[in-house]
C-alpha cells in the first residue's frame, strides 16, 4: 500500500510538471530573446540617475535611436566592439516608482522594447517598527525600554546572589 501512495505521489508531481513545461519554455523564448539583444543598467535604477542601454540586435549600424516613456528621447552610437550601440539617459528626478518600457529604433527596420524598474528613494527616515527616528523627537521607544528591563532584571539577579551567598547554609 505504501508504494502505491509513493507511486502515486510520483505520477502527480511528474504530471504537473509536463504540464508546465510549455509554459515555462514560451516564456523563457521571449525573455531570452529580449534579454540577449537589449541591456539596461542599472535594471533598478532611481529618479536622477544615468541609465545605459545597451544593444546587439542592429547588426553593423553604428547610430540608433531610444525612447524612455520617463525620460524621452536619447540616442544610440558605436560602442567599444563592433556591433554593439551604447546609449545613455537621465531619469527626471520626479520620476513614479515602476516599470519604465523602452523602444530602440535601428535601420532598416529594428525595433525592439525592453523594460527596467524605476525605485522611489524614501523622504526622510523610515519607520522600521521599534524605537523612534530623527523625525520623531525624544520619544521614549520600545527598544530602549527593553534595555532597561534587562539592566534591572540583571542587577536584581546580582543582589539575590549576594543575599544568598551571605546567608548561613
Amino acid at each position: 500500500m505504501r508504494l502505491a501512495r509513493t507511486g502515486l505521489r510520483i505520477a502527480l508531481i511528474a504530471g504537473a510538471l509536463a504540464l508546465s513545461a510549455p509554459t515555462a519554455l514560451a516564456a523563457e523564448g521571449e525573455s531570452s530573446t529580449a534579454a540577449r539583444d537589449v541591456r539596461v543598467h542599472p535594471r533598478n535604477a532611481a529618479p536622477g540617475s544615468t541609465v545605459t542601454v545597451t544593444t546587439t540586435a542592429c547588426g553593423k549600424e553604428t547610430y540608433g535611436k531610444g525612447v524612455s516613456e520617463a525620460a524621452g528621447n536619447f540616442h544610440l552610437f558605436a560602442g567599444d566592439r563592433p556591433g554593439v550601440l551604447v546609449g545613455e539617459f537621465k531619469l527626471p528626478k520626479d520620476s513614479a516608482s515602476g516599470t519604465d518600457t523602452l523602444t530602440l529604433k535601428c535601420p532598416p527596420r529594428v525595433k525592439l522594447t525592453a523594460t527596467y524598474q524605476i525605485a522611489g528613494r524614501p523622504n526622510g527616515a523610515v519607520d522600521a517598527g521599534f524605537g523612534g527616528t530623527a523625525d520623531k523627537g525624544t520619544e521614549f521607544g520600545l527598544g530602549w525600554l527593553l534595555v532597561g528591563a534587562a539592566v534591572v532584571g540583571g542587577a536584581v539577579k546580582m543582589r539575590r546572589r549576594a543575599t544568598a551567598a551571605g546567608s548561613p547554609a
